[in-house]
C-alpha cells in the first residue's frame, strides 16, 4: 500500500457516533476492526450497519464497499493493534478518555493517527498520558456521521503539523468535509455556533416571545434553508446585494451590534426545561417519530446529492 494510505480503520466504541463512522467507512471501501465493552455492542453494530446501508448506497458506494468487512473484537488492544487509523467515540469522561488512550497508545503502532470524535474535549487533555501524542487529536463528526460530512480536525498542544496534514487528507479522501480548527475550543467550533443559536433560541421560549414549534418553524423555513446551501457569512455577503459584504455590514452593523446587546442569557433551570420538553413534546405528537426520523435522513441524502452536483456552491 502506498506510504501513509489507510485500508485498517479500527472503531473504538459503537454508540451512535461509532456505529454510523464504522457503516460510513465500510462504504468507502475500507475494512474496519471495532470494539466495545458495552453487552450485545456487536449486536447492534451490525444491525445499525445494515440499516444505514440503503442511505449509503443511494449515496454512492466506493469499490469495494462491502458491510461485512467489519471485525468485532472484544478488547481495545487488539482493535487497534493493526491499523492505519483509529477513531474513538467513548463516552465523554475525561477519566475514560485518558485511560483509553493510554492504552491506544500502547498498543497502536506508532504512525496510526489516534482521533476522538468528541463533540468537547480537546486533545490536550488526555496527550499527556501518551507515549507518542504527536499522532493524538480530534476529529469532531457531526451526527449521523455517515450522512454528515463536516469532521473538524483539532491538534493539540503535542500534535504535529504532520498527523494534523495526514488525518485532514484521509478524512478528505473518504469524501468528507474537513476543517482545521486552528485553536482548542470548548465545543470546537460548530457546537459552538448551534449553542449560540440554541441560547437565544431557549431565551426566547422563556419569556414567551414564540413557542418551541415556531422557534423551529423560524428556523426550518426561513435562514435554515439558506444555511443548508452555504454558511452564514457568504449568506451574509449574498444578502447585501452588489455591494456584497461591505453594504451589509455598513447597512445591518447598527442593528445586529443592538441585537447583540439585547440577546438573553437564560438558565436551565427546572421551569426552563419543563417549556422546552412539553413544548417539543407537543411539536412532535402528531408525528410517526420514526418515520419522521427516517424521512429527515432520506432529505439529507438528497441535499447532500445535490450539493455534490453544483458547480457554483462552495
Amino acid at each position: 500500500m502506498p506510504e501513509g494510505a489507510v485500508e485498517r480503520v479500527a472503531v473504538v466504541g459503537t454508540g451512535v457516533i461509532g456505529a454510523s463512522w464504522a457503516a460510513y467507512l465500510l462504504a468507502r471501501g475500507l475494512d474496519v476492526v471495532a470494539t466495545d465493552p458495552a453487552l450485545g455492542a456487536e449486536g447492534r453494530l451490525r444491525s445499525y450497519v445494515r440499516e444505514a446501508w440503503p442511505a449509503l448506497t443511494r449515496m454512492g458506494l466506493s469499490p469495494g464497499a462491502d458491510p461485512e468487512r467489519i471485525r468485532f473484537v472484544p478488547d481495545l488492544e487488539s482493535c487497534v493493534a493493526q491499523a492505519d487509523f483509529v477513531q474513538e467515540n467513548g463516552p465523554e469522561r475525561e477519566d475514560v478518555k485518558r485511560e483509553t488512550y493510554r492504552r491506544m497508545d500502547e498498543a497502536a503502532r506508532p504512525d496510526a493517527i489516534l482521533a476522538t470524535s468528541s463533540s468537547g474535549f480537546m486533545p490536550s487533555l488526555f496527550q499527556g498520558v501518551c507515549r507518542h501524542p504527536e499522532r493524538v487529536l480530534v476529529g469532531h463528526p457531526f451526527n449521523p456521521p455517515h450522512l454528515i460530512p463536516l469532521v473538524e480536525v483539532v491538534g493539540g498542544a503535542a500534535t504535529s503539523e504532520e498527523a494534523v496534514g495526514r488525518a485532514m487528507a484521509f478524512y478528505g479522501s473518504i469524501g468528507k468535509i474537513p476543517i482545521r480548527v486552528r485553536k482548542e475550543l470548548l465545543g470546537h467550533v460548530a457546537n459552538r455556533l448551534q449553542s449560540a443559536l440554541w441560547r437565544e433560541a431557549y431565551h426566547l421560549v422563556d419569556i414567551g416571545a414564540v413557542t418551541v414549534a415556531e422557534v423551529d418553524a423560524a428556523i426550518a423555513h426561513g435562514p435554515g434553508l439558506r444555511w443548508a446551501l452555504m454558511g452564514p457569512i457568504l449568506v451574509s455577503h449574498l444578502s447585501g446585494g452588489a455591494g456584497g459584504m461591505r453594504h451589509l455590514l455598513d447597512h445591518l452593523g447598527p442593528l445586529n451590534e443592538a441585537m447583540w446587546a439585547d440577546l438573553g442569557a437564560p438558565r436551565l433551570d427546572d421551569a426552563l426545561k419543563k417549556k422546552l420538553i412539553d413544548g417539543v413534546d407537543a411539536e412532535i405528537a402528531p408525528l410517526d417519530f420514526p418515520e419522521t426520523v427516517r424521512e429527515r435522513d432520506r432529505l439529507l441524502v438528497d441535499l447532500i446529492t445535490a450539493k455534490a452536483a453544483a458547480k457554483h456552491l462552495p
